[in-house]
């Protein structure tokens, strides 16, 4: 456009200057007019410069005045502000951002921001990002690196935070964060290397995790970390613990429900024990994770999820941890894992681990996490009302032994469940929800040994609506074998000591329809034995 007006003025330019030219001689009278035309040719091409910046702020005014502020002409209007949300549903359907700045703020669903290292102001700006206590979440001074944590990845954490309750103040003022992890068992590890050292002691439950127990057998135990298995389920689980306790007790570590016999800790009990022993905690902001004499009490709850279980609500417990691959997840799509706590030293430890020798859950799975996590409240509603179908067949059925599962009358815990399975409620005599008990089950085939493993096998074998895959909290059903699966790295010997039978068989019950599942277990179930036996 600019060239087309300068080039406009200059043909009337040279029109102009044809009689100058053919009335004056070669030599001066030509210096004359070429220093002329030159400085007209200049003149035009700055009028012409000048006029499209003034067009170009008169639309850009023009623009900002309709969006408008308040009013006020030539501002961009902010985005209206809503209110924090209170209540679990909400939490779970609501967006959270990281501190950023910018239009990507306005979208409703949050921006995945790739990018692996971040513009600074300038050199000061970067000596103090790198200067920074390590901590879960960005301050005004924004991100550094995305091996310390990214915008896309905070986001999610918030929300997670905030759906654990932490996001408010407790009685003692403090306001937990979250941090997450590219797997369940770097959140595992990395919280527990937050806190130990060689000397120091874990009591931790049988009935853990294949993984936990992994690491704590074969890794922590070889960095000189004492280890001590008790039996943590069940109204006597509190006293268990603390006979196991000694004076370099660092972590008492529980698993509710248990994986995978869903068996309850009393985790109100486990607190109180230990602090009759050790006392109760007084985390200074700035001290380090090692300097506390009372030990760390971490849960991981990732079969009930904060949906039924908000861990960091019972004082006394100091760390959630969740495998989001499951439910909160819920898509089978993602490894990513979450630790979130209330106390400033353990994230300050918790945040050097990741930053050091683990890592935070890259971008593109903290977006999908966030978009699974807007659905955990309907999603775990359905889970729980299709599996008490599926449990009540399976209680009943002659070639079960035993079910586990927390809402039948049938299970040791029962007593505790309703207790500790909240359901979506915000409080007590919040009824708007069906009471629930999750979605996992586990059962016992009849038989002992070589017999129970094979009828247990073919079981899982026989299924044809319920997969045969490892992990949990899909919107699809699965189905596992740990004795001959998950757990083929604990010895018969301990597996029996934590409750894990040779026939016993773990169900994730998905959103199908429950009469599917239930006909799909039934028929497996009656065809259990080589022959094809015919209940």
């Amino acid at each position: 456009m600019k060239l087309m007006f300068a080039t406009s003025f200059l043909y009337c330019c040279l029109g102009a200057t044809t009689t100058a030219f053919q009335a004056c001689s070669v030599g001066t009278s030509f210096k004359r007019v070429s220093s002329l035309y030159v400085a007209q040719e200049m003149d035009l091409e700055a009028q012409a410069e000048a006029a499209f910046e003034k067009e170009q702020q008169q639309q850009l005014q023009q623009q900002q005045q309709q969006r408008g502020n308040n009013g006020t002409p030539g501002l961009r209007k902010e985005a209206p502000a809503h209110t924090k949300p209170k209540s679990f549903a909400t939490k779970c359907a609501s967006l959270y951002r990281p501190k950023t700045d910018g239009a990507a703020e306005r979208g409703l669903a949050p921006p995945v921001y790739f990018g692996s290292t971040y513009l600074l102001d300038d050199a000061a700006h970067g000596a103090r990002l790198h200067e920074k206590r390590e901590a879960p979440y960005t301050d005004e001074d924004g991100f550094v690196y995305s091996r310390w944590g990214s915008p896309t990845n905070e986001a999610a954490a918030l929300q997670i935070a905030a759906l654990e309750g932490v996001d408010e103040p407790n009685e003692k003022g403090q306001i937990g964060r979250c941090l997450l992890f590219n797997s369940g068992m770097s959140a595992i590890t990395s919280a527990l290397q937050a806190v130990l050292r060689a000397g120091d002691h874990v009591v931790a439950p049988y009935t853990v995790y294949g993984g936990t127990y992994e690491f704590l057998t074969e890794f922590a135990d070889h960095w000189g970390i004492e280890v001590t298995f008790v039996d943590g389920a069940g109204p006597d689980g509190p006293e268990n613990y603390k006979r196991a306790f000694q004076k370099n007790t660092k972590v008492v570590y529980a698993e509710t429900p248990a994986n995978p016999t869903m068996r309850l800790t009393d985790l109100e009990g486990v607190a109180r024990v230990v602090d009759e022993f050790y006392g109760t905690a007084d985390d200074q902001p700035g001290t380090s994770p090692h300097d506390r004499t009372r030990p760390y009490v971490m849960v991981d709850g990732t079969f009930a999820t904060p949906y039924h279980q908000r861990v960091l609500d019972i004082p006394g417990i100091d760390v959630s941890i969740h495998s989001a691959t499951k439910y909160l997840g819920g898509h089978s799509d993602i490894i990513a894992g979450s630790v979130t706590s209330r106390s400033e030293p353990f994230l300050h430890g918790c945040s050097k681990v990741q930053k050091i020798i683990t890592v935070p859950l890259n971008p593109m799975d903290s977006f999908l996490l966030a978009r699974g996590l807007k659905t955990l409240d309907v999603r775990m509603q359905r889970h729980g009302e299709n599996a008490i179908k599926v449990a009540r067949m399976l209680d009943e059925h002659p070639m079960v032994a035993q079910t586990f599962y927390p809402g039948l009358d049938s299970h040791p815990d029962r007593s505790m469940a309703d207790g500790i399975f909240r359901s979506g409620r915000d409080s007590d005599d919040d009824d708007e929800y069906p009471q629930t008990y999750g979605g996992m089950i586990s059962f016992i085939t009849i038989g002992e040994g070589d017999e129970a493993l094979r009828r247990a096998r073919n079981v899982c074998e026989r299924l044809r609506v319920i997969n045969l895959a490892v992990s949990l909290g899909g919107v699809e059903s699965l189905c596992e074998h740990p004795a001959s699966m998950t757990h083929t790295m604990i010895s018969r010997e301990q597996r029996l000591a934590g409750g894990l039978h040779d026939g016993l068989i773990r169900v994730s019950v998905g959103l199908e329809k429950a009469q599917d599942l239930v006909d799909d277990l039934k028929n497996a179930l009656d065809l259990c034995d080589d022959d094809g036996c015919d209940i």
